[in-house]
């Protein structure tokens, strides 16, 4: 397709061209990181900039490549960095050029306190817990990490083992930032109809946090023009593990609009800006594309942008997404 060949707006000019699956956060000097997945699926980026208008032009550095052969040697998905337990990680989706949708979630450790100069090394495959039969046995991948009073907690996509290969997201606490603590708990499936079209898709977790409740952002249906975001929420004080404490939203909280060209918007990471006030905004970075005319897989074409949006809370103290927000 003629890459020119979009509606133009106001609201589809790229904050980042080509890096899907954005994640943005804030180092202790709150200065911005950002990763991506790249185009061709086969290493891992970081940006730093002083602030979020930054990182657009901020210079670009390959912190890791995928291997030649074996694990971690085709489909380099999805990485997110996170400070867990003091020390910099990044979780990130891999396969085996072998077996290309052998997908599952392995971890990179900083081995110093500057993710940007120091160096990184392999901890291998995130484990899970020695009772837990059952996770990671299959497609696994779009693995989040977030602490709340004093416990972490890793949530991430994978598909059943058996019958119809469904993508349900799945939630357990953390003994390490390698390691699961307790077995898998299912957080939530593709219930609805926008949650089914294409494939039967949860996957994508993000976290942002308001007024003492957690809400947790997901992706839902086949990569194209029918991806949209989903969104649960519980209460910080409730049981994190119990999925019957979490509520989940009946629509879609973002999702394609043509008018304003944003196409397929998904999977997506929180950040905060401070006003000229000194008050603090939240943030979501997404990303969408600006047309529909793909041809093949949409998961191979390679215009999928970095979008930022702000965040704006309705009187119950729900996050409102508006891509009139765009910025």
């Amino acid at each position: 397709m003629n890459q020119l060949n979009y509606k133009k707006t106001q609201y589809n000019e790229p904050f980042i061209s080509q890096r899907a699956d954005p994640y943005v956060t804030r180092d202790d000097e709150g200065r911005y990181l950002f990763t991506a997945s790249v185009p061709a699926y086969d290493e891992i980026i970081l940006r730093r900039s002083e602030t979020l208008d930054g990182l657009k032009d901020s210079a670009e550095k390959t912190i890791w490549k995928k291997h030649d052969k074996g694990i971690m040697s085709q489909h380099i998905w999805a990485p997110e960095i996170h400070k867990v337990f003091g020390e910099w990680y990044i979780y990130f989706a891999a396969s085996d050029v072998d077996d290309i949708w052998a997908l599952r979630p392995y971890v990179l450790h900083c081995k110093g306190s500057d993710p940007m100069t120091d160096e990184w090394e392999e901890c291998g495959q995130m484990q899970r817990c020695d009772e837990d039969e059952f996770s990671f046995n299959d497609f696994s991948l779009d693995m989040t990490v977030f602490e709340n009073k004093g416990h972490w907690y890793a949530i991430w996509a994978e598909k059943v083992n058996i019958g119809k290969k469904i993508s349900n997201l799945y939630i357990a606490e953390m003994e390490s930032a390698t390691k699961l603590k307790t077995p898998q708990t299912l957080l939530t499936a593709p219930d609805f109809d926008w949650e089914r079209i294409g494939f039967w898709v949860n996957e994508g977790p993000g976290i942002i946090r308001h007024n003492g409740k957690i809400f947790m952002t997901y992706s839902a249906s086949s990569t194209g023009v029918c991806y949209a975001v989903g969104l649960l929420s519980i209460s910080e004080d409730d049981e994190i593990l119990n999925p019957h404490a979490w509520t989940k939203s009946r629509l879609p909280v973002l999702s394609t609009d043509m008018n304003m060209g944003i196409l397929g918007p998904g999977h997506n990471s929180f950040t905060t800006i401070t006003e000229n006030d000194g008050s603090e905004t939240d943030v979501v970075i997404y990303h969408a594309r600006q047309y529909d005319e793909i041809e093949g897989d949409p998961l191979y074409d390679p215009n999928r942008h970095a979008y930022r949006m702000k965040v704006l809370w309705d009187k119950y103290g729900c996050p409102i997404f508006d891509i009139h927000n765009n910025f």
